[in-house]
């Protein structure tokens, strides 16, 4: 007894979410209330047969998070899976829930996703009298005093549907999906492949599986209890939005400090409000393993997946580009959220499966096993279609112009199209003779995978030799960004762009970039890098504007720059370029290397 005792009280260990020597794993994400659509991969995926019960004997299967919100069905996905969970211990597999963002979202009281049909899934559970009790709270604590009741209750039932108060109730801590959802990690690491909603991060450098696992979540669980204990002493309403959690306590009366369980759960909201957790750097939210490119991101990669023991990792929480499952990082980055909610995210659902020492994907409506395609270069939007970097090429070079103007800032923009596709661009005109200098730029990003010059090509247009660049709808330039002061919330963290931005500038001897030479496209902040024509001096040392700046270069841009030898520039820039710039090119790549 007193060995078990012991057991029962030891510390939680990294080794309950690692995992070794399974035969099959299988993977989804975001189901987002789609169901049915869960339902069919899993099917495909042979995890369950056309009763729904557990036929994928020792698999593992990984849901790897945001079950909820969106979507009409989130409840009816729960209780398949909840039931999965036994059937599939049972038969010697195992199911593993991992918490996305929108988990954490429904638990701590933020409902921004939640779409009438979830709650309309809870109306049964929810009595008459619960909703009047809330409504007289919401009345007299929350709507304007002078506000007509009618129109209070008018407001009430459109923010609060039936079934409001049985969700908050069965999301809470002691709730059923509450309580079962608090007993999941965000991470867990199976035969040396992590599995994570948002992505590795360097809080994961940090903390470890230990303190993602139990300290974070931990901490989850006392935020919620204390908003519990909240809500029961009428300082916060079940109706409360968790955005507001922190105004609401500051305006509390000075007379909630004189009971100290309630003092102690004021003091627990507002210091775990801001949890890790949840934060963009968290592992819930994390997008940068997606958006960045890989010189970029590869070394914090590195050491993520090196602090907890795996050599990949698979990610939900971005919808992959095509709406198919994506690997990028050479293999060290699986993207599997494929949009299963059809009418939200126009994707269906797919299954990433790895057996046999192989590595594939299954559709929704297939069990045709195919390779996971290659994560694609994407420098601003594809208007019309997901126009690939070389068909985009071929469009460039020997699509019809089909008109051209001059806009305000005196760029020549011109509409070209190539069978059904047609995509704007900017013609820029040659200067030097056999020097381009925006396509050497662009075939050098391409060659480091930078990611951040649009597809630039030669062409000659009216009897003048310049190139042709694709000009991306949507974006702005940072004399814009900056006046707007809006990227705080790029998807790749701008800092982490603009050194990537000036490692590539020294590469390319580039003497000036003005604001107007630095994009973004709109909805993501990625960078777009335009207006090389004083780039590619003949210069071999640092531009005098980077003299003095203080850069890492580290090992993924290293090896990026290792790879470019004298016979790859000759080879893939020798037709844009002179001698005497590639003889300068080389000389700076020597001059990053030494760095």
């Amino acid at each position: 007894m007193l060995i078990a005792l012991l057991l029962l009280t030891q510390p939680v260990t990294a080794q309950q979410w690692q995992f070794d020597n399974v035969e099959r794993v299988v993977a989804i994400s975001d189901i987002h209330g789609a169901y049915e659509a869960m339902v069919q991969t899993l099917q495909s995926a042979a995890v369950i047969d056309d009763t729904l019960n557990w036929s994928g004997g020792r698999t593992h299967l990984v849901i790897v998070g945001d079950i909820v919100d969106r979507g009409p069905a989130s409840r009816q996905a729960m209780e398949l899976l909840m039931r999965l969970e036994g059937e599939a211990g049972s038969a010697g597999g195992k199911l593993h829930v991992l918490i996305g963002n929108h988990e954490a979202m429904n638990l701590s009281g933020d409902l921004r996703y939640v779409s009438e049909a979830e709650y309309a899934a809870f109306a049964a559970d929810e009595s008459a009298e619960e909703r009047e009790r809330g409504f007289e709270l919401y009345r007299a604590k929350r709507a304007p005093a002078e506000a007509p009741e009618q129109q209070v209750r008018d407001a009430f039932v459109e923010r609060f549907p039936p079934g409001y108060f049985a969700h908050r109730r069965a999301f809470s801590a002691d709730g059923r999906y509450g309580k079962w959802l608090l007993a999941k990690p965000a991470i867990i690491v199976i035969d040396k492949t992590a599995f994570v909603h948002g992505g590795l991060s360097p809080m994961v450098i940090e903390r470890g599986l230990q303190g993602i696992n139990a300290s974070l979540i931990d901490d989850l669980g006392i935020y919620l209890r204390a908003i519990q204990r909240l809500v029961a002493a009428e300082i916060l309403l079940a109706t409360d939005a968790e955005q507001d959690y922190a105004r609401l306590l500051a305006a509390a009366p000075p007379a909630t400090q004189a009971d100290a369980e309630v003092a102690a759960a004021v003091a627990d909201v507002l210091r775990l409000a801001d949890s890790p957790l949840q934060a963009p750097d968290g592992p819930l939210w994390y997008r940068q393993n997606v958006y960045c490119s890989k010189l970029i991101e590869a070394d914090r990669l590195d050491q993520a997946l090196a602090a907890i023991g795996a050599t990949r990792v698979v990610i939900g929480h971005t919808p992959t580009i095509g709406r198919r499952i994506l690997e990028r990082f050479g293999g060290r980055v699986y993207e599997i959220d494929t949009g299963m909610l059809a009418d939200y995210y126009r994707g269906s659902g797919n299954a990433l499966l790895f057996e046999g020492g192989q590595v594939y994907a299954v559709g929704q409506a297939s069990t045709e096993r195919v390779a996971p395609a290659a994560h694609p270069r994407q420098v601003g939007d594809r208007p019309d279609a997901p126009l690939s970097v070389e068909e985009l090429e071929t469009l460039l070079q020997a699509g019809e112009i089909m008109a051209n103007s001059t806009d305000q800032a005196g760029r020549v923009v011109v509409s070209v199209r190539y069978g059904s596709n047609s995509v704007n661009a900017e013609f820029i005109k040659r200067v030097r003779a056999g020097v381009y200098p925006d396509v050497a730029a662009y075939r050098l990003d391409r060659l480091l995978q930078l990611d951040m010059v649009p597809v630039t090509v030669p062409r000659t247009m009216a009897g003048s030799e310049g190139t042709l660049q694709f000009l991306p709808p949507g974006w702005i330039d940072e004399q814009r960004r900056q006046a707007d002061q809006s990227g705080g919330a790029a998807d790749c963290a701008l800092p982490d762009q603009w050194q990537a931005m000036m490692i590539f500038d020294i590469l390319l001897g580039n003497e000036l970039r003005t604001v107007k030479d630095i994009r973004y496209d709109a909805s993501s902040f990625q960078l777009m890098l335009v207006g090389h024509a004083r780039a590619f001096t003949s210069s071999g040392s640092r531009p005098a504007r980077y003299k003095d700046v203080p850069l890492t270069v580290g090992p993924a841009w290293k090896a990026a720059l290792a790879a470019l030898s004298d016979e790859v520039l000759q080879e893939n820039l020798g037709d844009v370029l002179d001698k005497r710039r590639l003889q300068a090119l080389r000389q700076r790549r020597d001059l990053l290397l030494s760095e």
